[in-house]
């Protein structure tokens, strides 16, 4: 292809993807409610210069220390704890980049002055309408994932035309600039875009290791074409990758590899990427090898006749990543991991990326191109044993000993080291969040457009290909319509304002946020505070038990309440479909949602992916067997939709949650609610 038509492609793909991504930065009024957002944004304000050498690197003491709150911590506008321990689960790359573009942006400051007062970048970035650190601090964060994700679509072009040819990077790039999950993921500041980037670039220059650029396209004029040094940078992106997500370690297979493959001495290269990758990572996570004021134990095991005790490791990083382990195996009941009880391992991620991640057609393509890079790679792979004379015909040959083994296509080989190993091991947690398969879906982009321009017949590629790019445009194009109408929890906000007397009490349920919103009316602050609020525990607590005290409790509060809130579909998309699990609890919801406890739904609001006046619903009722109230009946037919049945639940509660206010109107009393459950 030409190289400035393929440059303008290029441009073109980028502009797309970072339109799709910095459109609705403020897609909830900056008012956090993305759970693990609001966290990470709170520890990041406590993230200061360190006042001296000394202090920096003391755990009770520093400023930059992700696992304890600093003893002078405070921010503008938020509490903030002070001198004590804090769980921090998340990748620390990303907590120090968002907090490093924050104070870039708060140095361009007076800049704001000379741009247009209407910019997004003026208003929120430069930060003009003078927002406290905890919005500001969000604000410019989301914008940095956003370019990160930018930066993974370039990535992913580069790569792919070096393992194929331009066109697949190309295509490759379009898919993934188009990719909803990806649309949706770049707008909360959170790590897994940053450890998709990371991986991307760790693969890409583990490919540049072991291919040269002639036959390969366009060069790469403006990166380093010597193998140590692309081995090097490589051992850096894969430091910073396991800095943004402990994940990222499989990325060790790849780089095994990669430096097998491509270094005589591959022992002595092997020990220092590793090296460089351990320094890399010290160096952007310093407390995991510093904090020790944690529980990290390792249970005793007897192998046989060796016996190894049990250990407490002390580390608060090690620590966080236990739990974590722990609870991504399902050994532990947490209750927001509960919709994930009966899933099919694999097919789950498959069926939610075809449904909601990518869109059929995309999510189809990329699934069957994954299935034959495989193929393609086992199919030209071969053994000889020099000592038999087997011979099987490939291009690359590697020796081992006795055998000869066969690659047809080492670079690609390299990819599938990182993309088979991850999905076998992610596609097997009992917790299947859609975000965890991101690290692989650049990869799956580049796999779909491989496939599509291998097809035979050229009128089958071409109208494959078009047909493709415009459904998932589309799909775009109708998800990003969704951050043009308010949050639901804004608009409720407004509603209990307007229609709720102040004092009334108001339920919320365990797990989820409460209403309203402390926000600004007709110039006038109105407070969470003016409206008490008590929780409801049907979903509760890790492991915790169904049984007659806890409904005793629920049934009180809602014999006292005035209001009741549904504010995401967790509580009864989940309870309501495991009654072996929850008895009692499962009940509650059909009495609730068809009268029988005496509260009516007095408002709905929700907002989906839009175009052209027709919506996308997610059926968040079926799953459970709910029959769904007469109201939410007449809000679902309000206007032209198609139902694409259920989604994920971590795809829908942040940015576009179906929320439903229930008044109490009869008052009953708890006593006459008891006898509606079956309690024996």
């Amino acid at each position: 292809m030409n190289k400035w038509l393929v440059r303008l492609l290029l441009l073109l793909i980028l502009l797309v993807a970072a339109g799709l991504r910095l459109t609705g930065l403020d897609w909830d009024g900056y008012e956090h409610y993305h759970p693990d957002e609001r966290f990470i944004t709170w520890v990041a304000t406590t993230i200061e210069r360190p006042f001296s050498f000394a202090t920096a690197l003391n755990p009770t003491e520093s400023t930059i220390n992700p696992f304890y709150w600093p003893p002078d911590a405070e921010s503008a506008g938020i509490v903030v704890p002070q001198d004590e321990h804090r769980d921090f689960a998340y990748g620390h790359v990303p907590l120090y980049l968002g907090v490093i573009a924050t104070r870039l942006a708060e140095s361009f400051a007076p800049m704001a002055q000379l741009l247009p007062e209407s910019w997004l970048f003026t208003q929120d970035i430069l930060n003009a309408r003078q927002m406290v650190e905890f919005r500001h601090l969000t604000a410019v964060s989301r914008a940095l994932t956003a370019l990160f994700d930018v930066g993974a679509v370039l990535l992913v072009f580069l790569l792919g035309r070096r393992v194929y040819d331009e066109k697949v990077g190309l295509l490759a790039a379009a898919f993934l600039a188009l990719n909803v999950m990806h649309i949706q993921l770049a707008h909360f500041f959170t790590s897994d875009p940053y450890l998709t980037f990371f991986i991307v670039g760790a693969i890409f220059f583990m490919v540049r290791v072991v291919t040269k650029d002639e036959g390969r396209g366009m060069k790469d004029e403006f990166f380093f074409n010597s193998p140590l040094a692309n081995l090097l940078i490589t051992a850096v992106f894969v430091g910073l990758a396991v800095g943004s997500k402990f994940s990222a370690v499989l990325l060790f297979l790849p780089l095994l590899v990669t430096v097998y493959f491509g270094f005589d001495r591959w022992q002595r290269m092997l020990v220092l990427s590793g090296l460089v990758a351990l320094v890399t990572f010290a160096i952007t996570n310093p407390f995991a090898l510093l904090d020790f004021s944690c529980e990290a134990i390792t249970p005793a095991m007897n192998l046989g006749p060796i016996h190894l005790p049990a250990l407490d490791w002390r580390s608060c990083y090690l620590d966080n990543i236990g739990t974590q382990r722990t609870m991504v195996g399902g050994s532990v009941n947490i209750p927001f991991t509960l919709q994930y009880d009966g899933t099919i391992p694999y097919w789950y991620y498959i069926e939610t990326q075809l449904r909601w991640g990518m869109g059929f057609l995309l999510g189809f393509v990329a699934f069957v191109g994954f299935g034959w890079a495989v193929w393609q790679e086992v199919r030209g792979l071969g053994v000889r044993d020099q000592g038999l004379g087997i011979t099987t015909p490939s291009r690359i040959t590697y020796h081992v000993s006795r055998f000869t083994f066969f690659i047809p296509h080492l670079s690609s080989f390299i990819l599938l080291a990182w993309t088979v190993p991850f999905f076998l091991v992610t596609g097997a947690f009992y917790v299947k969040f859609m975000r965890y398969l991101q690290p692989l879906t650049p990869f799956l982009m580049i796999y779909g457009a491989a496939f599509l321009l291998s097809l035979k017949w050229k009128w089958v590629r071409w109208g494959s290909i078009t047909a493709v790019l415009l459904l998932t445009s589309l799909y775009a194009l109708a998800f990003v319509q969704l951050y043009n109408q308010p949050h639901p929890w804004i608009t409720a906000s407004e509603w209990v304002f307007a229609n709720v007397k102040p004092g009334s009490l108001i339920l919320s349920e365990q797990w989820d946020d409460s209403l309203p919103s402390t926000m600004m009316i007709d110039g006038e602050i109105r407070y969470r505070v003016e409206y008490p609020n008590k929780e409801l525990v049907w979903l509760t607590y890790p492991d915790s038990r169904d049984d007659l005290a806890k409904l005793e409790a629920n049934l009180q509060l809602l014999a006292e309440a005035d209001y009741l809130t549904l504010m995401t579909n967790r509580g009864y998309s989940t309870v309501g479909r495991l009654p072996n699990r929850y008895p009692l609890s499962s009940q509650y919801y059909p009495l609730l949602f068809d009268g029988s406890l005496g509260y009516e739904p007095v408002f709905v609001v929700g907002r989906s992916p839009n175009l052209a006046g027709i919506h996308l619903y997610s059926d968040t009722f079926a799953k459970a067997g709910l029959v769904v109230p007469e109201m939410v009946q007449e809000w679902d037919t309000a206007v032209p939709h198609i139902n694409l049945g259920p989604a994920d639940e971590s795809f829908l509660v942040y940015d576009q949650p179906l929320t439903i206010i229930f008044e109490n109107v009869e008052r009953k009393s708890a006593d006459e609610m008891r006898t509606l459950f079956e309690t024996n």
